[in-house]
């Protein structure tokens, strides 16, 4: 891994970082955990910090109807300046599609117009952008007007899902051309592994500008509940995952898409679960084929499957905390099968072994760490690996915590967003005398 040997604290201070992320904390999404995550490393480094992005979704927060970063601009308790803007969502509560993108980048683009083109004080000395590279498109076009740095955060390749979708091959080329031109105009490229810092240098980077911070958790949202919360939650206080009823045996929180491949979880459940009177499974998140594995799970496996849909992070852990294991999933047979997958990161900050099925780095690391089970991408070798899990005993609080240990030493969101703060410092440009 690359390392960015920058000075966080002295090169921070003074200077003004403006992020343009259509998903920012609270919403449930490994990318609005990243963002601010690096969002708060950067002000704690003395950078003063603006946050450009969207309005969370209905479910992502524990009191939707009184959190201050449901307002349009507010200051947290971090220095963090956020301000949000009404966006179109998918049916399942994604941004996700070119109308989606466009209802953001569009907003976004003007509100970061005036600040680069504003007074000198409130201009921004670098811009962080998260993808799509439509949003990556707008930040190239208007930091140009001033030459302000900006660094692409490419933990995602557009170009790649729209291969793996089957865009045909003219838009394909087109859309690979447009990250390839935005990805090139940066004065960084963050990347989150080895795999895709080699995607990005073949779309024409230069080598030097492309820095692999790594790939976490944010262990401050995912960890064990106080001993208290479980309590509460063992007395049957309904929480959106059917508390009251036992606690699920399997966890899973995040994106289902056609990348994942979590239908091969829902017919290992499918059969495993009736054996096992009592047990049931958890499908946390949205995605576009969330309401599809649902009507299968119900059809397959009637009332032993729930999908809540988007939750607050609270929600997944305490659920997460006393289950047999988390699961994951990654289809062996994608274009993002080099991809080291964070979903089961999930399950082990709260405690949870893992069921992880087909490919990515991560399989490598369940055995060398004892993380789990890593099996194929296989309904029969799933099921077996679910059967172990119900059939062993539960894991020990020693267990767990070890499991939690290992998580906040390797895969802690802290630890990448201080490796990307210095390569966010690395391509700002000098504070202004004053």
């Amino acid at each position: 891994m690359r390392a960015v040997r920058a000075s966080a604290g002295a090169y921070g201070a003074g200077v003004h970082t403006v992020v343009v992320t259509r998903a920012f904390a609270p919403e449930p999404a490994a990318a609005a955990w990243r963002q601010a995550a690096l969002a708060r490393a950067l002000a704690s480094a003395g950078h003063r910090v603006e946050v450009l992005t969207s309005r969370p979704p209905s479910g992502a927060t524990e009191q939707p109807t009184q959190q201050p970063h449901q307002q349009p601009e507010h200051q947290d308790d971090d220095g963090l300046l956020v301000r949000r803007w009404p966006v179109l969502r998918d049916a399942s509560g994604n941004v996700r599609g070119y109308v989606q993108y466009a209802s953001f980048d569009v907003p976004a683009g003007l509100r970061l117009a005036r600040r680069v083109l504003g007074p000198r004080g409130g201009r921004p000395d670098v811009v962080v952008v998260e993808p799509p590279p439509t949003t990556g498109l707008v930040v190239r076009l208007v930091c140009g007007l001033r030459r302000v740095p900006y660094v692409y955060y490419a933990a995602d390749l557009l170009s790649l899902a729209a291969a793996e979708a089957g865009l045909p091959g003219p838009a394909l080329w087109l859309l690979t051309a447009l990250e390839g031109w935005v990805l090139r105009g940066a004065a960084r490229v963050m990347t989150v592994d080895e795999g895709y810092a080699a995607r990005v240098r073949a779309l024409g980077v230069p080598a030097e500008r492309v820095v692999v911070v790594g790939t976490g958790v944010d262990t401050d949202q995912l960890r064990p509940p106080d001993p208290g919360d479980l309590e509460d939650r063992a007395a049957g206080d309904d929480d959106g995952d059917g508390a009251g009823q036992a606690p699920p045996a399997f966890v899973y929180a995040g994106t289902m898409s056609e990348v994942q491949g979590a239908g091969v979880l829902v017919d290992a459940l499918a059969r495993v679960l009736p054996e096992h009177p009592g047990a049931r499974a958890v499908f946390y998140g949205g995605g576009v084929q969330a309401a599809e594995l649902s009507a299968r799970a119900e059809r397959l496996a009637p009332g032993r499957i729930d999908f809540p849909g988007l939750v607050p992070p609270s929600v997944i852990a305490r659920a997460t905390a006393t289950a047999r294991a988390g699961l994951a999933s990654q289809r062996p047979d994608t274009a993002y099968a080099f991809a080291f997958l964070v979903k089961p990161l999930a399950a082990t900050a709260c405690g949870a072994p893992v069921v992880y099925a087909g490919a990515g780095p991560f399989a490598q690391l369940v055995g060398e760490h004892r993380l789990g089970w890593a099996v194929p991408w296989d309904v029969d070798a799933v099921a077996g690996a679910l059967r172990e899990a119900l059939e062993r005993p539960a894991p020990t609080a020693a267990e767990r915590a070890r499991l939690v240990a290992w998580t906040r030493e390797h895969h802690s969101l802290r630890a990448v967003a201080a490796r990307a703060t210095a390569a966010v410092e690395a391509a700002a440009a000098p504070p202004p005398r004053p």
